[in-house]
């Protein structure tokens, strides 16, 4: 990446340029990370991310968001990202230690998002996460009753091609399809298996069928 472009994205992101570029060298050069980062951004165990493409963080604009915004990636299991993303101002992930996270091509994060992992999560490419949303996959906490069933697979898996509006919830075991849409504010706890759907509500069903979005 030539000098200028650095420029253009610290301009961007309204960071300070010293920092910006100090930074983009370190994770270039001492962890050979294609990761361009704002001055706000911290990221705990770094050797634990793998970048297969140009990682952006807090650097592209989406609007809700302040250049005071921290960002904060805590990474004691595996996050991969096998293609170019954007993740936005404000955002938290906090993959814990057996966890593996993997985040598809061509999608971007918007700001503060949470991303809480304590098993998997898989998100597809081309996929738009909207901003204030959450994915969990623990409840952190023992909780018994008469008739429960056990959760088989706690991890998360998004499809190809997913639209996840702002501020929904997606919590452990869920399955999301190729090509659906989550409406703003829905809570995710069931899975899906049919492709092209519109899924919203509290608890979340499907709404609309045979749908398609452009990014």
């Amino acid at each position: 990446m030539k000098l200028k472009e650095i420029y253009k994205y610290s301009k961007l992101s309204e960071s300070k340029l010293i920092i910006f570029v100090w930074k983009r060298c370190l994770y270039k050069f001492k962890w050979k990370k294609d990761i361009l980062a704002h001055d706000k951004v911290q990221i705990k165990n770094i050797r634990n991310i793998s970048t297969k493409g140009l990682l952006k963080i807090g650097v592209d604009y989406f609007g809700f968001s302040s250049k005071y915004d921290a960002t904060l990636l805590n990474i004691n299991g595996k996050l991969n990202f096998v293609g170019d993303y954007s993740i936005g101002k404000g955002c938290r992930f906090d993959i814990g230690t057996d966890a593996k996270v993997e985040i598809g091509a061509g999608g971007h994060m918007s700001p503060n998002t949470n991303v809480i992992i304590a098993h998997g999560l898989k998100i597809g490419n081309d996929c738009a996460i909207s901003w204030g949303c959450q994915f969990l996959d623990e409840d952190f906490h023992t909780f018994e009753y008469e008739g429960k069933k056990e959760q088989p697979d706690n991890s998360i898996v998004i499809g190809n091609n997913v639209w996840v509006g702002n501020y929904s919830f997606i919590y452990k075991g869920v399955r999301i399809p190729n090509g659906c849409v989550i409406a703003s504010n829905s809570v995710v706890k069931n899975s899906f298996v049919e492709e092209n759907v519109l899924i919203g509500g509290n608890p979340a069903q499907i709404i609309k069928r045979n749908i398609h979005w452009e990014k």
